[in-house]
């Protein structure tokens, strides 16, 4: 998901007209078993955005009625509008880019368009068969089009009404359809079925989070590894901090207010198939995988990735990027001022890091290109830390986890390393394969490769690598940017699962049901299940092959080449030159 800015040919999620408002509501604070302090609305702040949500449900119900005229009917809405307001406009259809709506800056006072009109060069249409969430969720960018060739004109209103409005509607939608999805979840996806699948190797699967250093130039992330079998241990949560859903609710361009309540209600109760700081299963020496996320995400939410490689053998460091790419993430650092009472809880406080948008003129390839240096190297710190425990040396957990980290001494095989990702994430194992060679071989998952230098395609990359695509995702400057590194080298495969889109690989495509996975563009036309599946098994025979592992893992060699349901050799983008006019 975790798509990124503007750039001309090529669609985006980034939607950068202004910051989520951070400002005090109308709330009161009460305390949430996990996740403390969280705002829960007050009796009178509940009964008024039920009647405007109500009402605005009901006048939303007529599918061509202007967002206007529904905000009109409505009255002032819960807050005041700002003077740039997003803009939806549901019934125009533009054939010509296949959006189901159009997202433009107007300005409500001279009641015309702004000059930045639309939300990218290209074309700004929204995803899906109706209007949606003015943001895709982290990751997520939507389909190459032409120009968009509808006049530069739409209805004004204001960000925190259209995003309640998409809502409500969607809520009918699935209403109607009486299909299971997050709508009837109640307090969260876990207790309808909705569940993160577990890892199908031999291994139980465990999961601990390791930061080092006080500063933002330290280590953090969170590794899966293969556990012994203790039923009695719980599961890690999936998010695990309120201020994830802050993060994310920014990245989305939504009130933090509503975003969290929203992302509690529907997800808070998702577990992680893996038990927190379950004990290590020693025994036996583990190739390395380093994992790199996308844009917008974080540690946590690859963990059907992640526990299926620990569950087939390997050590897993999911990275946490600190470039200001992830929707958040955060360092721990002395407290200033520490009551004496206090000292004995705890010394440190967390240092919240959030999702930086680009600046008003600011060209995206520049800060996309700085940000996937820092994260090559954080790869490579991850790797240098793992090894300096597998060698015995101590490290300081500032997180004070129960997990005991000498059991992992002299339990890597350093001969076997490996770097994974999606996304910014795949443009990130490009870069860390050509900046260290203990990097034996890449995974590239949807790979964004805008971020990518050009001295990375001059030198080249010499480590095998694979770049497994989704059928939904992809555009052609993309895949002949992967095309330029992969040229004559057999070492460098690229396949494409078809049926699949940008989110099958991220968890978010388990917890949301059928309909509001297909609504959001969570889910692809193949089962989630069986597009993950593909995903693993590939990689699986890919690292087989190129780290020489004694597996078993060669049974799914054919996918390397294309050969099985659902999966392409190469691509399903039409490389061929655009004619001459």
């Amino acid at each position: 998901m975790f798509g990124s800015g503007p750039e001309p040919n090529r669609p985006d999620a980034a939607l950068p007209v202004r910051a989520a408002p951070t400002g005090p509501a109308p709330h009161r604070t009460a305390t949430h078993p996990r996740h403390g302090n969280a705002p829960l609305p007050t009796a009178a702040g509940r009964l008024h955005a039920g009647r405007f949500l109500s009402r605005l449900g009901e006048s939303l119900s007529q599918e061509h009625r202007p967002v206007w005229e529904v905000r009109r009917s409505l009255g002032p809405p819960i807050r005041e509008r700002p003077a740039l307001a997003l803009s939806v406009r549901p019934s125009v259809r533009a054939a010509s880019c296949g959006g189901a709506g159009i997202a433009q800056q107007r300005d409500p006072e001279a009641g015309r368009c702004t000059g930045a009109v639309c939300r990218f060069p290209s074309c700004p249409h929204l995803v899906g068969s109706s209007p949606t969430l003015l943001r895709a969720l982290p990751g997520e960018r939507s389909q190459p089009g032409p120009a968009c060739p509808v006049p530069r004109s739409g209805t004004c209103c204001s960000s925190p009404g259209a995003m309640a409005s998409l809502w409500v509607r969607a809520r009918k939608v699935f209403a109607k359809s009486r299909a299971p999805g997050l709508a009837e979840m109640g307090s969260g996806g876990a207790e309808k079925g909705y569940r993160i699948p577990a890892g199908k190797g031999p291994h139980a699967v465990g999961c601990t989070d390791l930061m080092t250093g006080n500063a933002a130039e330290g280590s953090f992330l969170r590794l899966y590894y293969p556990s012994c079998d203790d039923t009695g241990i719980e599961e890690a949560p999936w998010i695990p901090d309120k201020e994830y859903y802050q993060g994310l609710s920014d990245f989305l361009n939504m009130y933090r207010v509503v975003g969290e309540r929203l992302f509690q209600y529907y997800v808070g109760s998702v577990t992680c198939p893996a038990k927190s700081n379950a004990a290590f299963k020693p025994g036996e020496k583990y190739p390395l995988l380093v994992f790199s996320h996308g844009l917008g995400a974080f540690r946590t939410i690859y963990s059907a990735i992640c526990v299926e490689m620990a569950s087939q053998g390997f050590l897993v460091a999911a990275v946490e990027h600190r470039d200001e790419s992830a929707s958040a993430t955060y360092f721990c650092k002395e407290k200033a001022d520490s009551e004496p009472e206090e000292e004995s809880k705890s010394s440190v406080e967390k240092e919240w890091i959030y999702y930086r948008k680009l600046k008003a003129g600011e060209e995206e390839r520049c800060l996309r290109h700085k940000q996937v240096q820092q994260r090559a190297q954080e790869c490579i710190r991850a790797l240098n830390l793992i090894l300096k425990i597998n060698s015995g040396e101590e490290v300081m957990n500032v997180l004070h986890s129960a997990f005991d980290w000498n059991h992992l001494k002299d339990s890597v095989d350093t001969s076997r390393i490996a770097v994974m990702g999606h996304s910014f994430g795949g443009a990130t194992v490009i870069e860390s394969l050509s900046k260290e060679i203990r990097f034996r071989c890449g995974i590239a998952l949807d790979a964004w490769m805008l971020p990518v230098g050009d001295d990375t395609y001059q030198s080249s990359v010499q480590q095998p690598l694979l770049f497994i695509n989704s059928e939904k995702f992809q555009w052609a400057s993309n895949i002949l940017k992967m095309k330029k590194l992969s040229s004559d080298d057999t070492n460098k495969k690229m396949i494409t699962i078809k049926g699949s889109v940008h989110q099958s690989f991220p968890d978010f495509t388990f917890v949301s049901g059928e309909i509001i996975g297909k609504f959001f563009k969570l889910k692809g036309e193949i089962d989630p299940n069986e597009a993950i599946d593909i995903c693993n098994h590939a990689s699986l025979a890919f690292l087989q092959k190129h780290l020489s592992l004694k597996k078993d893992f060669d049974k799914w060699d054919s996918l390397l080449d294309g050969i099985g349901p659902n999966v392409i050799s190469g691509t399903n983008i039409d490389l061929s030159p655009a004619p001459s006019e």
